[in-house]
C-alpha cells in the first residue's frame, strides 16, 4: 500500500493531525516544528504524543516527517543565525525522541555570496555538533531549486555535505519533485536517468522520502513554487511514473502543493487510482 501524505498544522495537537490525516484517506503526514517563520516551539503534551502513536499503530502508518523552520540557516554568512540555526536544529532533534524512528527534514540553507563551499562546511559542522549516536532520527536534506545562492540545488552538493557528516546512519535526502525539476533534473522524460544519477552520487538507499509538488514553472527555471498535483508542468502521468517506480514506491510521499485539507484528500484519493504496487 503507498505511504502518502501532506502537510499538516501541528496547532491543534499531534494527535489531530493523526485524525485528520485518517479524514483524508492519508497513512502519514508531514508537520512544521514550530511556527516556520519564527522560533518559538510548543511545548509537548505527551498524552498527546501517546495519542497519535497509537492511532499511528492501529492505523499503519508509514514514516512522519517533521520539517525545520523556513528561518533556520545554518550556512549564514551571520555568526548569530548559524548559532540559532544550530539551537533550533539541537531542541527540535531531541523533540523528536517523543516520536522515535521517524524523519526530520530541512532546506541546507544559503550560502549569502561567501561561495558554496564556504556553505557546504558550516553546513557539515553544525550537523557533526547536533547529530548523536542514540538519536533515533534520520535527518534529510532537501533538494533544492537553485534559486538565489541556495545550497543543494545539485546531487554533487548534497553528497559533499553527506561524505562529511560522521555518523551516516543519520543522514540521508528528502526529494523534492517541484524542486528537482525546477533545478534542471528532467523526471518528467527521464525519470531512470535521474535516479541512475542519483544512485552514483549519493545513493539510493540515502533517499528516504519524497515530496510530491507540481511546478507551476517550466524545467530547469530555477524558481520554486509548487502547483497542485497534475495541474503544472510535471504532469499526473509523469506523478504515476515516480510513485510505482520500483526503486521509489516503498518509500513515504509528502504532498506540499497549494491545497487546503479536503483538496490534500482529493489529490491522495487520485494518486492511490493510479498506484499500481503492492
Amino acid at each position: 500500500m503507498i505511504k502518502i501524505g501532506c502537510h499538516l498544522s501541528v496547532s491543534n495537537g499531534f494527535a489531530a493531525m493523526g485524525r485528520d490525516a485518517i479524514k483524508i484517506g492519508a497513512n502519514t503526514f508531514q508537520f512544521f516544528t514550530r511556527n516556520p517563520r519564527g522560533s518559538k516551539a510548543k511545548a509537548i503534551d505527551e498524552k498527546d504524543v501517546e495519542e497519535l502513536l497509537t492511532i499511528m499503530k492501529e492505523h499503519n502508518f508509514g514514516k512522519i516527517l517533521a520539517h525545520a523552520p523556513y528561518t533556520l540557516n545554518i550556512c549564514s554568512g551571520d555568526e548569530r543565525t548559524r548559532e540559532f540555526g544550530l539551537e533550533v536544529l539541537e531542541e527540535d532533534l531531541k523533540r523528536m525522541e517523543y516520536l522515535p524512528g521517524n524523519l526530520y527534514n530541512f532546506h541546507p540553507g544559503s550560502h549569502v555570496k561567501q561561495g558554496v563551499d564556504v556553505g557546504i562546511d558550516y553546513i557539515i559542522t553544525s550537523l557533526n555538533k547536533v547529530i548523536k549516536p542514540e538519536q533515533s532520527t534520520v535527518v534529510l536534506l532537501e533538494t533544492m531549486s537553485g534559486k538565489g545562492t541556495e545550497i543543494g540545488r545539485t546531487f554533487e552538493e548534497l553528497s559533499q555535505i553527506i561524505e562529511g557528516v560522521i555518523l551516516k546512519d543519520k543522514i540521508g535526502v528528502c526529494l523534492d519533485t517541484c524542486h528537482v525539476y525546477d533545478s534542471g533534473y528532467d523526471i518528467v522524460n527521464n525519470l531512470d536517468g535521474v535516479l541512475e544519477e542519483f544512485d552514483k552520487i549519493i545513493g539510493l538507499e540515502n533517499l528516504h522520502a519524497i515530496h510530491l509538488n507540481d511546478s507551476k514553472n517550466p524545467f530547469n527555471s530555477q524558481k520554486d513554487r509548487h502547483e497542485e498535483i497534475g495541474k503544472g508542468y510535471i504532469g499526473l502521468e509523469a506523478f504515476a511514473r515516480i510513485i510505482n517506480h520500483p526503486k521509489l514506491y516503498k518509500l513515504p510521499f509528502f504532498l506540499e502543493t497549494p491545497n487546503d485539507l479536503e483538496g490534500h484528500g482529493r489529490e491522495i484519493e487520485l494518486l492511490k487510482k493510479v498506484y499500481k504496487m503492492q
